[in-house]
């Protein structure tokens, strides 16, 4: 047993000593463009929100080269863009295992911030069919903090499949919906859509709670879920009642006033962008079928070195002893989903919010005002 034992221990140690190795060569390696001596200045500047280390003050608005489409691109004149929590999780490095997993230890890996963006089509290469010269289109693509973003047509002729991104998507901007509205969509609007549409599998007449219900993903959630014929609870701070109330949700819950999770009202899914409460509180409230879909939570200051990321594995675990489907979910963009918003958005049937708008050179003023945590629907960037 004594050898037993002082056999695991060295194995143990081993181990230990291999991930403190991993760690420090993957500390001093870490490393960015930024880093390059006698870099040249661009010949074809453009202006973008670049980031050299972590941390929201070191942000800085620089000129760098405009890029040049490929064959299968398009160039885009970036008219607007919008800030998402996505963000300053990159901004920021947090939480801290995420380092880990290819953004870079020491200090980021890509030095380019942003991913929902609208704009103009401004040039496109030679196998590009569906897009043209002038047109306005939306959608996701890093480094969209910038005047210029250039993305990959998906769909034009000789273009290869792609992983599954945030960046996946892009598509025609409606008439009757401003750049800052296009540009609040990408994510925020897609995650909502496939929280209630695929993991919550909402159907007409159920009871739905949204918890973070004035935040971006709970703006656009609250509408897609009235229009699949739910009946809407939303859990937002008192000055934000009236603005739920206004995008369609049937009962509004003061968080401030009000522990839904202490009251009688069962609901058939929840939908949580926020994660203030233990799962067995959302348990308490869940019907015996009921769905719970972690979305988000965890502001920025409340990250450390795992943020939320085991609460997803309690609840996997958790669901495999009752009969509740309790989970988090991840958001997959797609061309599919992005068209039914904006098809959505034209219709009327959602309104994008917008609570503040800042210029490019205020990123860094915006990704700090939604690390606070009270922004009402989405922080827009509008770029000059």
């Amino acid at each position: 047993m004594k050898r037993l034992l002082k056999w695991l221990f060295r194995i143990v140690l081993v181990l230990l000593v291999l991930a403190f190795l991993f760690v420090f060569v993957a500390y001093w390696r870490s490393t960015n463009d930024c880093d390059r001596k006698n870099v040249a200045a661009p010949t074809n500047p453009m202006k973008a929100i670049v980031h050299c280390d972590y941390g929201v003050a070191n942000l800085k608005l620089e000129e760098i080269e405009k890029p040049t489409p490929a064959d299968d691109q398009i160039l885009v004149r970036v008219r607007a863009a919008s800030v998402n929590p996505y963000d300053w999780h990159f901004v920021e490095g947090t939480p801290k295992i995420i380092r880990l997993m290819g953004i870079g230890v020491r200090k980021p890996k890509e030095i380019r911030l942003g991913v929902d963006f609208a704009g103009t089509v401004e040039t496109v290469g030679k196998n590009v069919t569906q897009f043209k010269p002038g047109e306005e289109v939306f959608g996701g693509r890093e480094g969209a903090f910038a005047e210029y973003v250039c993305r990959r047509a998906v769909g034009s002729v000789a273009s290869k499949p792609a992983s599954i991104t945030f960046e996946q998507a892009v598509t025609l901007k409606p008439a009757n919906v401003t750049f800052e509205q296009a540009a609040s969509v990408n994510i925020a609007g897609i995650t909502a859509l496939q929280a209630v549409r695929d993991r919550g599998k909402i159907q007409s007449g159920q009871k739905v709670l949204i918890n973070g219900a004035s935040g971006g993903v709970g703006t656009f959630a609250v509408q897609i879920a009235k229009s699949f014929g739910a009946d809407v609870t939303g859990v937002c701070s008192t000055r934000n009642v009236d603005l739920v109330r206004s995008l369609g949700a049937d009962h509004v819950i003061d968080y401030t006033k009000e522990d839904f999770t202490k009251g009688e009202q069962k609901y058939d899914v929840i939908l949580d962008n926020v994660a203030n409460h233990s799962l067995s509180e959302f348990r308490h409230v869940l019907t015996p079928n009921g769905k719970y879909v972690m979305i988000g939570g965890g502001g920025a200051n409340e990250q450390g070195v795992f943020g939320v990321m085991l609460r997803p594995l309690k609840a996997m675990v958790l669901s495999k002893f009752v009969d509740q489907q309790m989970g988090m979910m991840m958001a997959d963009s797609n061309q599919k989903d992005l068209s039914l918003l904006a098809e959505m958005v034209e219709s009327g049937k959602m309104k994008p919010v917008i609570d503040r708008t800042y210029k490019l050179a205020e990123v860094p003023e915006a990704i700090g005002y939604l690390e606070q945590g009270h922004a009402r629907g989405k922080v827009v960037i509008v770029v000059d």
